[in-house]
């Protein structure tokens, strides 16, 4: 029997990959299953974005490239971090990944010793929990709740901080909840980490376009944390490029140093060609991404129209991204005569089963009481979707 290494056994398997892998053996069965569990946009890459890949194939960038990425995008992201975010990281501290998801584990390996905690306020990406366990580090919990918007109190955060405390990460847009921090609110937990200069503050801003309340505010603005920050940002959900795979740091040079240093030994650089689309992705007219988000607010208000529709959710509303996080408690405990909802894996795996809709269970994302549901689909899914959903769960008493 082969012997694999301790260190699997800290993680647990994606849940949203899980759900999808389901959904995708069902409709293999010739099941008309609707999937609303994988968070990727449904558009397709902007034109003038795939033309200046076909460029570059046609340009030779065949070769292998800068560990750290090509210096004209780092100048790029440099100058989009500035312009847009006002955040001062200069060529030398952007790290150009193969997806936003190994810039984050980069920065983790690079900062973490056994032991150390990384406080992750709730709910949260699923995968921010076991990278930390990955990296041999001891994730800390903030809970808060859909009154709260899904965001924690800066009072919260503060006392979960201990003497092992070395990182603190969230998303703003949030995946799964959708919430957004306001700069007020932002100004507040940056205050809590002025008084603590060894913490290092991990903001994923992968969601940044996909913002429904106004300017996007980043955490790294306010200069006396400034030079703590890591900003994790990417090509993925504002440019509809998941297939493509890249995501980027701005970072203090400590840390983009010993991600240059971590990532040369995993997988040196990113795809030439991912990286000149990438560089017209950032230099060019946003108006694909603005017409994206007006997209996805047009079904959030579809899909939230239809939600209060469904007796006992509970639902806030998303300021952000592309998810709805309803709480649906009231569902545990309810059958249908054969099977009886104890908890939130039960509820999607009787939708699944039984309305062929694939939603994510909220227990991964640190919310059991809840669950994600994707509208990255069209309006005719949708509406399909939450009608199944709707009737089904009429069964349960």
């Amino acid at each position: 029997m082969i012997e694999l290494a301790n260190r699997l056994n800290r993680i647990v398997e994606s849940n949203t990959l899980r759900m999808a892998k389901l959904s995708r053996e069902l409709a293999a069965q010739g099941k008309d299953v609707i999937n609303l569990s994988l968070g990727e946009p449904d558009f397709f890459t902007p034109q003038h974005v795939k033309e200046a890949a076909k460029k570059a194939i046609d340009d030779n960038y065949s070769f292998y490239t800068p560990v750290v990425g090509f210096l004209d995008l780092r100048q790029a992201i440099s100058a989009k971090f500035k312009n847009d975010n006002g955040l001062d990281y200069a060529a030398d501290q952007i790290v150009v990944s193969t997806g936003a998801k190994q810039s984050i584990i980069n920065v983790l390996l690079s900062l973490l010793n056994t032991g150390d905690e990384v406080i992750i306020p709730t709910p949260f990406w699923v995968s921010y929990s076991e990278m930390v366990k990955l990296s041999e580090g001891i994730p800390v919990y903030v809970k808060s709740t859909v009154e709260q918007d899904y965001k924690p109190s800066a009072k919260q955060i503060e006392a979960a901080i201990t003497s092992k405390t070395k990182a603190f990460i969230f998303s703003s847009p949030c995946n799964p909840s959708g919430s957004v921090f306001t700069k007020d609110e932002l100004f507040a937990i940056a205050k809590v980490f002025e008084n603590h200069p060894k913490i290092i503050i991990i903001s994923d801003e992968i969601y940044e376009h996909i913002n429904f309340i106004g300017k996007h505010e980043s955490i790294g603005q306010f200069d006396f944390i400034k030079d703590r920050v890591v900003t994790i940002n990417g090509m993925s959900k504002s440019f509809a490029m998941t297939g493509w795979r890249l995501g980027y740091i701005g970072a203090p040079r400590e840390i983009a140093q010993a991600c240059d240093k971590l990532q040369g030994q995993f997988t040196s650089g990113t795809n030439a060609v991912t990286q000149r689309a990438a560089l017209a992705a950032l230099t060019s007219d946003m108006k694909a991404t603005r017409d994206m988000s007006l997209a996805y607010k047009r079904r959030r208000d579809l899909v939230l129209q239809l939600m209060r529709e469904i007796p006992g959710f509970i639902i806030n509303e998303p300021g952000g991204a592309f998810y709805v996080f309803p709480d649906i408690s009231f569902y545990f405990g309810k059958s249908d005569g054969e099977k009886t909802i104890e908890n939130c894996e039960d509820f999607c795996m009787y939708i699944l089963n039984n309305a062929m809709v694939s939603l994510v269970g909220g227990d991964s994302f640190g919310a059991p009481e809840c669950i994600r549901l994707s509208y990255a689909t069209s309006d005719e899914k949708l509406i399909e979707a939450m009608t199944r959903i709707k009737n089904i769960l009429l069964k349960l008493k």
